[in-house]
């Protein structure tokens, strides 16, 4: 899971460091990268990349783009590490959602644990170096429909192999970030060209870590751990890209994240 939160970290200061290329650029080089290594993976298993819930895979590729589309557009207006610890209030979400669709219940202690949270993204919000509240909107937009990926990946659940899950998101975020490209394109140079190629790559690693994290380990053990992320890029935002973070949005932060993973120990307990 470590070296999952690395390898997102890694990708997320790329998309902060080039964001002056336009976001469909970024999401068309963030997933064509991804889609080559998931089509040679399934061509080499002999998987079908076509899979058998072909709604529900396209539904969860179509939020997925949507959400990416939502973040990678907010970079351009705050920190990155704004960006990345208001896109995890998206669990909060996912359990409001859960309610309304999948009648699940929420204890009261929930509830407290989601207040915090949302108290860190008020003061992330108040004192973000950038100060665009637009910015925020689009972040929280984006978790919101990482929520929504939550559910229908709940109702796709193991009868599809995980890589085809992602291959859909990619292929979708290809075709999506290419026909962007063709109204917004940018010629990079040699550098930053390979620096968009490795985002599909930090990407791809990031997930397939974490899908082994939770193989081999419970989940309750290893979940906390991806907020871990946050942290990763605060330190690269600080120490590469130059951003800068006062005391209270540091609380913010460390409000949103307690809050998050008091939750999942919680619910680690019911089960």
């Amino acid at each position: 899971m470590l070296l999952s939160t690395l390898s997102f970290a890694l990708m997320n200061a790329l998309v902060k460091f080039l964001v002056d290329y336009s976001t469909l650029q970024l999401v068309f080089f963030r997933s064509i990268g991804s889609l080559a290594i998931t089509f040679s993976f399934l061509k080499a298993k002999g998987i079908p990349q076509w899979g058998n819930q072909k709604k529900s895979l396209m539904l969860r590729a179509l939020f997925g783009v949507i959400s990416m589309i939502l973040f990678f557009l907010g970079v351009h207006y705050i920190s990155i590490g704004s960006a990345v610890t208001l896109r995890y209030v998206s669990p909060i979400f996912a359990a409001i959602l859960a309610v309304v669709f999948l009648k699940e219940v929420i204890k009261p202690i929930q509830w407290l644990f989601f207040i915090i949270a949302f108290t860190g993204v008020f003061l992330i919000k108040s004192f973000d170096s950038a100060g665009s509240n637009f910015g925020v909107f689009l972040v929280l937009f984006a978790a919101f429909f990482s929520a929504i990926v939550y559910i229908v990946l709940s109702k796709i659940g193991k009868n599809d192999h995980p890589v085809v899950v992602v291959h859909y998101f990619m292929l979708l975020a290809t075709i999506v970030g290419g026909i962007g490209c063709l109204f917004y394109w940018e010629t990079p140079t040699l550098t930053d060209f390979l620096l968009l190629l490795s985002l599909g790559f930090f990407g791809f690693f990031g997930q397939l870590f974490m899908t082994k994290a939770f193989q081999n380990a419970e989940a309750h053990m290893v979940a906390p751990f991806k907020y871990v992320e946050v942290l990763f890029t605060l330190f690269f935002g600080v120490f590469v890209l130059s951003e800068t973070y006062d005391a209270l949005h540091l609380l913010g932060t460390f409000l949103v994240i307690f809050g998050l993973v008091l939750n999942v120990l919680y619910k680690s307990k019911l089960k």
